[in-house]
């Protein structure tokens, strides 16, 4: 008995570690949009989607508005986003998006993260031939007509559209359609889920069993750091 409870409780102590990161992640989110554009989400289509975020990950709505109240007030320091590039252990190309009010700690924390994991970090930019930029907006598929919402989102930037494990519609489309995308669905009164700019690899590393968990280890530690928002990589 004593057993299976401490197995729970790992489980349970994990889920809440991933739940805070999700929401700091989502509050970073919250906080950089409204420096940007202002707290009112109605005038503000970044806030519309870090709010659309926040509430994906179930983020209390008290939460949601301490957030935007925090970065009105001025109360949290300011942000940058910084995005950093390089390769993980054997030849894997890894970007990660970072949200930072110490840009100089953040680079020296994923200098050695890399480092360590025999990785290494490189110049800004150098991935780009690697990675796509796709906006890409994920809705419930509440009776949604698939094939006439696809005509209809063609002329708004739509790449692509298709289901996603857990059932929900995914729309992709080029990076510089975020906007027109976003405002099209909003017209037709569409419930939107998440929605997120990704970076999509179109060339991929296949490696052993035992290189890939090497991998995938470095890519936990990355995205444990408070002041990392998103990891992408090309690993198979």
């Amino acid at each position: 008995m004593g057993r299976i409870f401490e197995k729970r409780k790992h489980k349970m102590f994990a889920r809440y570690d991933k739940m805070a990161k999700a929401f700091t992640r989502a509050g970073k989110e919250i906080a950089i949009a409204v420096k940007q554009g202002g707290p009112n989400p109605e005038y503000n289509p970044r806030l519309r989607m870090a709010i659309q975020n926040a509430k994906a990950v179930n983020m209390p709505k008290d939460r949601i508005e301490a957030a935007i109240k925090r970065a009105v007030s001025k109360e949290d320091a300011d942000l940058e986003e910084v995005t950093y590039e390089g390769y993980a252990p054997y030849g894997v190309a890894i970007v990660m998006e970072a949200a930072t009010n110490n840009p100089t700690r953040t680079v020296a924390n994923i200098r050695t993260y890399l480092n360590r994991a025999g990785g290494s970090l490189g110049k800004t930019g150098s991935l780009d031939f690697i990675f796509d930029r796709k906006s890409v907006f994920k809705l419930q598929d509440k009776g949604i007509d698939i094939e006439n919402l696809e005509l209809e989102l063609i002329d708004f930037g739509l790449e692509e559209l298709g289901h996603d494990e857990e059932g929900n519609v995914v729309i992709y489309a080029g990076f510089t359609d975020f906007a027109n995308m976003q405002k099209a669905l909003e017209e037709r009164k569409i419930e939107v889920l998440s929605t997120e700019i990704q970076r999509i690899p179109n060339t991929f590393v296949e490696l052993s069993e035992e290189q890939e968990n090497e991998v995938l280890e470095l890519i936990e530690k990355l995205e444990a750091d408070d002041d990392i928002q998103n990891v992408y990589h090309n690993l198979k």
